[in-house]
């Protein structure tokens, strides 16, 4: 297999997109194998670098089924779900807190939170 070709950052020919460029267009790369890159030059660090697949051999994402649904829907609850108090904080609970804000940081002074 030989190298892949390089473009440089907006000078990708037609015909070539990245993932979220073929999301957009309700396509998926449907196993094909990265056909170029695209290389970002940055000062004092190496390129930003965007692979292309090739767009006549994407295939349609998908249908998003009734089934696939609720299975997102209960992997997006887990994520909200706090491990110590088992409540829905109503947002996707930090990898690096572990848990809700309240449980990670308890109010010393009770629930009232009072000053006094």
């Amino acid at each position: 297999m030989g190298a892949l070709p390089v473009f440089r950052w907006r000078l990708a020919p037609d015909g070539y997109a990245t993932r979220r460029q073929l999301r957009a267009l309700g396509l998926r790369p449907g196993g094909q194998p990265v056909a170029a890159q695209l290389e970002r030059p940055r000062r004092r660090r190496g390129p930003l670098v965007a692979y292309l697949y090739r767009v006549d051999l994407a295939v349609p994402v998908r249908p998003m089924t009734p089934a696939r649904r609720a299975a997102l829907e209960r992997a997006n609850r887990a994520r909200r779900t706090c491990p110590k108090c088992r409540r829905d904080a109503g947002y996707v609970i930090p990898a690096a807190l572990g848990c809700c804000v309240p449980c990670a940081y308890p109010d010393p002074h009770g629930s009232e939170g009072s000053t006094l």
